[in-house]
C-alpha cells in the first residue's frame, strides 16, 4: 500500500499532464478571464448607449475584418498541421507549417493596422470620435489592441519554436503548447469580430 503521506517528488507531470501544457492551460484560463471581463464591459457600455456609433461599412471595414478572420482561421489549420508533423517527428515539415501560421498572423496584423490607421484618419482616438459617444474609441482600441498584441507576441513565440524545433532544440510537446496559445488567440477573435464589427455594421 502506497504511503499517502509522501508528497509529490518533483516529477514533470504532477497532475498526469505535461508541466508545460499545464502552465499554458493556466495562462489561457487567466487570459480568458481578462478578455471575458473586457467583452462583458464592452457589451454593457454598448447596450447602455442607444446612440452607439455604427461606423463600419461593408466596404472596406466588414470585408476587411472578414479577410482578417479568414487569415486567423487558416492559421489555425496550419497550426494543426504543424503539431501533427511534430508528433510524427517531421521537424522540417513542422517548421514550415509553423512559418505558414506566422504568415497568417502577420497578414492579420497588417490588415488590422490598416484598419486602425483608417479610423484614426477619420478622427477616432481613445478619447473621442466624430460620431458622438467617446467610449467607442476607448473600447475599440482597448479590445482590438490587446488582441493584436497577443497576435504579435504569438508570432514572435512561434518564430522561436519554429527555429528551435527545426534545429532539434525543442520537442513535439513544445509545438503543441505553442498551438494551444495560437488557437486561444484565434478563438478570442471569433468573439470580437461579431461583437465589435458585425453589430456595428453601418446599414445603407
Amino acid at each position: 500500500m502506497a504511503d499517502v503521506t509522501t508528497g509529490w517528488g518533483g516529477g514533470a507531470a504532477p497532475y498526469a499532464v505535461n508541466s508545460k501544457k499545464l502552465g499554458m492551460w493556466l495562462f489561457v484560463i487567466s487570459d480568458a478571464l481578462t478578455f471575458s471581463a473586457l467583452l462583458v464591459a464592452y457589451s454593457y457600455v454598448r447596450m447602455s448607449n442607444p446612440n452607439w456609433p455604427m461606423p463600419f461599412e461593408m466596404d472596406p471595414a466588414i470585408i476587411g475584418a472578414t479577410i482578417m478572420t479568414f487569415c486567423l482561421l487558416s492559421s489555425s489549420v496550419t497550426m494543426v498541421m504543424a503539431v501533427s508533423a511534430a508528433h510524427r517527428g517531421l521537424r522540417a515539415t513542422a517548421a514550415k507549417w509553423i512559418l505558414a501560421t506566422m504568415a497568417g498572423g502577420l497578414a492579420f496584423v497588417v490588415l488590422h493596422t490598416r484598419e486602425w490607421l483608417h479610423l484614426i484618419h477619420e478622427g477616432v482616438t481613445p478619447f473621442q470620435n466624430p460620431w458622438g459617444v467617446p467610449l467607442f474609441g476607448a473600447t475599440f482600441f482597448t479590445l482590438t489592441g490587446l488582441h493584436m498584441t497577443h497576435v504579435i507576441c504569438g508570432v514572435v513565440y512561434l518564430s522561436v519554436i519554429a527555429f528551435g524545433f527545426g534545429r532539434g532544440k525543442f520537442q513535439s510537446i513544445d509545438v503543441e503548447v505553442s498551438g494551444l496559445y495560437w488557437h486561444f488567440v484565434d478563438l478570442v477573435w471569433m468573439f470580437i469580430f461579431p461583437l465589435v464589427y458585425l453589430m456595428s455594421n453601418k446599414m445603407p
